[in-house]
């Protein structure tokens, strides 16, 4: 985990303690008209199913990021079980941030941060205000006296420090896609393992 303090935007949280019928005089309008209807059904099926599969394909990718899939499991139920709890996203972000005045949560994606020990399951929050990101778990972290301490991993990026957000994928496996996320001072940081991706890509170039 780097824990670098040269990174302005990174920070550590401690750990709180404990129809109508077709059928009509003209035989061949009614064929005509069911034939339409059902196409446009068949339709509607083709894309919710491919949609379903999409998604389905985005959940398994999702949880191949982690180097467990219990871990990553657990991870999403946990913070299922704590989105349910708590109210909502938005009561979650409002505790784990400091919100500023009229800053409204836009929307929050499943995800990873790339770190230099490997990516962090978390979730990334898109508000009017910044992009924020906060670990599931916390980290042992060992502060300077080497005390140990356990934190959560926080990325908080203001909207107007935002240079750029950069989609890419991985060229062998084009389902391994990514977002970059630039900042005015050039600190990057890396987000992998959406269940959302093209979802969250859209609310980040749109922020």
């Amino acid at each position: 985990m780097d824990y670098s303090n040269n990174n302005p935007y990174l920070q550590f949280a401690p750990v709180p303690p404990a129809t109508t019928n077709g059928y009509g005089t003209n035989g061949n309008r009614s064929m005509g008209k069911i034939r339409d209807a059902l196409n446009r059904c068949g339709k509607r099926v083709e894309l919710a199913t491919r949609k379903a599969e999409v998604y389905a394909d985005n959940i398994w990718h999702h949880f191949k990021v982690s180097p467990s899939l219990a871990d990553a499991a657990m991870a999403r139920i946990a913070q299922g079980t704590k989105v349910l709890a708590e109210g909502g996203h938005d009561k979650v972000f409002q505790q784990t941030f400091e919100v500023l005045p009229g800053e409204k949560l836009l929307n929050a994606y499943a995800c990873y941060i790339s770190t230099s020990t490997g990516p962090v399951i978390g979730t990334l929050y898109v508000s009017s205000k910044k992009v924020a990101f906060c670990s599931e778990y916390p980290f042992c972290y060992y502060s300077s006296t080497g005390q140990q301490q356990w934190m959560y991993y926080k990325v908080v990026v203001q909207l107007d420090r935002l240079r750029a957000v950069n989609p890419s994928s991985n060229r062998a496996n084009h389902s391994e896609k990514y977002i970059q996320i630039v900042t005015k001072d050039g600190q990057e940081f890396w987000f992998m393992g959406f269940i959302s991706y093209d979802k969250a890509l859209k609310q980040l170039c749109e922020a």
